[in-house]
């Protein structure tokens, strides 16, 4: 059984939806959660400290561990400030999951500086503070688990929509932020991995627990990378109603970079337009057969 006792966690955005479930699995299973929540609306605005004291008192009602820190995490010296009191506080911190964000939809042509800087800030800014605090304790103690978060609609061109070009800036930050950080953390025992969820909160307007895609049923996955029980790092996590399925961009086999990308060759734009249909394969496999095709004909 994964078991999270004596773990110190962190949760941020962890007064509501899948921040809420991510933090009572872990006291379940024996974590002292502290629940961060500023308690900022949907809009990513205003602030609400009952968020968080909320959730940190049902955990203590169910008989588990948690503190409530409603401050913000906008900055490198607030995340600073929270990380190292609660290492004085606990003796340490072994897990952080960024969960905290916000959905805003504004197109190109309305998008707006402080908008966008709002989200980057939250998405990206934010994870890089937090680790960079937390680091040092989880290197001490050769262990740590940082838990990013991303979205399908940032990855996946057939999920993208109006408006949300600063949304997917930002996550897909955050897996640029991961491939770094696993690599940096894997000498000291500390792994980084992301998650993209998919589940029916505030950010799809429902209220109350929703039938179908609940954050519950994400949580098994987030708990799994964050637990002593996953050496993986670098991965991202799809889940999504109770499946799951990790993955990572991969280079193509025999790619000696970066002065043979094992591609199609083209000296002019002319050459590159006839061989485009060889240059715009999606699957490694059949880029790599294109290829060979085109160099049999050559």
């Amino acid at each position: 059984m994964i078991d999270f006792s004596g773990r110190i966690a962190l949760v941020t955005g962890g007064g509501r939806g899948l921040g809420r479930a991510y933090a009572k699995a872990l006291a379940l299973r024996g974590a002292t959660v502290i629940v961060q929540d500023s308690g900022t609306g949907s809009d990513g605005q205003g602030e609400d400290p009952l968020v968080a004291a909320g959730v940190a008192a049902e955990i203590v009602t169910a008989g588990g561990r948690a503190d409530a820190e409603p401050r913000p995490i906008s900055t490198r010296a607030q995340c600073r400030d929270i990380v190292t009191e609660i290492a004085a506080r606990h003796g340490g911190l072994d897990v952080v999951i960024h969960n905290a964000g916000w959905v805003g939809y504004q197109t190109i042509e309305n998008l707006e500086p402080d908008f966008h800087e709002r989200m980057m800030r939250l998405a990206v800014d934010t994870p890089l503070w937090l680790a960079q605090a937390a680091w040092p304790f989880m290197r001490e103690a050769g262990f740590g688990r940082i838990l990013l978060t991303t979205s399908d609609r940032a990855i996946y061109p057939e999920y993208a929509q109006d408006g949300l070009a600063s949304y997917a800036a930002a996550k897909m930050g955050a897996i640029g932020i991961v491939n770094v950080l696993a690599r940096e953390g894997a000498p000291h025992g500390i792994g980084v991995n992301a998650i993209s969820p998919v589940a029916k909160t505030r950010m799809w307007g429902i209220e109350g627990e929703p039938d179908e895609l609940r954050p519950d049923a994400v949580a098994p996955g987030a708990l799994y990378l964050v637990s002593p029980d996953c050496t993986a790092s670098g991965w991202v996590m799809r889940a999504s109603n109770g499946q799951f399925v990790a993955t990572r961009a991969r280079e193509v086999e025999h790619v000696a970079y970066p002065r043979d990308l094992v591609a199609v060759r083209a000296d002019t734009p002319e050459e590159v337009a006839k061989t485009w249909s060889a240059i715009a394969v999606d699957d490694p496999e059949l880029r790599w057969h294109s290829l060979a095709r085109q160099v049999a004909r050559d």
